[in-house]
């Protein structure tokens, strides 16, 4: 496995400095933000560490270069729109965004892109799914004519009032990832997997990986703390972000020697990349790059060095 952390949380800094950082603190690899340069309409989104607008061998040569001075991979290019929202123009741009993605990484000699399935929140599962299906199937066939795989993370984004309760992505349960695996059975549709989206679910985090071993191409490594007092307060119907808290690996509920003792069993061998949502680690950028290396060496109880 390598350990590595996503971009996100370094907005400000350029591609190089980001590596350079990485570098420093020790990690193997980097997650690396391409949303289109733009204004971010929420919390870790609009992130653009690759432009992948106008993406040229040319300007692949470029990153290269300038990974190649730290030593530090990049374990897959990250884009997290609504493919499926009922605005047909945001749809259209997400997807046609997404293709631009998934073009710029065989250029990168990369097989990794991950993203979100999408969803209009205003529908049921069963009401999305021909629209999923009239999306996602091309798209698909799209990564596979350019040997990319696709990751999709399980974040089931209901997060705010517009949100909550059906949330902005599908996948976020082994049922309904069955069911898109049936309906798109790709070896490049796969899963980037993230344990604590399943704590505050109240499910079981553990099982997945063994289910779906052959489906993980991408783990995210981020925790979460239930707050049982606020649970106990506003109950489970409630927004989840009114009991629930993002958390640095090892400040939360995931007991990630359990975690780790499964993916080895299962023989998971890809990257496990930290993931920064911990709000009482996102002030100034030394704070931020406190929590990665906070979270470099506690993960490296369970990642050794390559």
């Amino acid at each position: 496995m390598q350990l590595g952390f996503v971009s996100a949380i370094l907005p400000e800094l350029s591609l190089a400095d980001v590596a350079r950082n990485a570098a420093a603190i020790g990690f193997d690899c980097v997650e690396v933000c391409c949303w289109p340069v733009s204004k971010a309409e929420r919390r870790y989104a609009g992130v653009t560490h690759i432009d992948v607008t106008d993406f040229s061998p040319a300007r692949a040569d470029d990153v290269q270069a300038t990974l190649a001075e730290t030593g530090v991979r990049i374990s897959g290019l990250g884009y997290y729109p609504n493919p499926l929202t009922p605005v047909a123009e945001e749809s259209a741009a997400a997807v046609a965004h997404l293709k631009k993605v998934i073009a710029a990484a065989p250029l990168l000699g990369l097989d990794r892109v991950n993203t979100f399935v999408g969803r209009d929140w205003t529908k049921s599962v069963d009401d999305n799914w021909p629209r999923f299906l009239e999306i996602w199937r091309p798209l698909i066939k799209f990564a596979e004519d350019h040997g990319v795989r696709i990751g999709i993370e399980n974040c089931p984004m209901s997060f705010s009032k517009d949100e909550w309760p059906g949330g902005k992505n599908l996948a976020i349960s082994p049922a309904i990832w069955r069911r898109m695996f049936a309906d798109i059975p790709s070896a490049n549709f796969g899963l980037n997997y993230d344990p604590s989206h399943m704590i505050w679910q109240h499910m079981d985090y553990l099982q997945p990986l063994r289910e779906f071993h052959e489906k993980l191409f991408h783990v995210h490594a981020k925790d979460v703390r239930i707050d049982r007092d606020r649970l106990n307060d506003v109950g489970i119907l409630a927004m989840p972000a009114q009991y629930h808290t993002p958390k640095l690996p090892g400040l939360g509920d995931v007991n990630w020697g359990q975690f780790f003792s499964t993916l080895t069993d299962v023989g998971y061998q890809g990257p496990v990349c930290v993931e920064v949502e911990d709000r009482a680690y996102e002030g100034p950028l030394a704070a931020r790059l406190a929590s990665l290396r906070q979270s470099h060496t506690y993960l490296r109880n369970y990642i050794p060095t390559e």
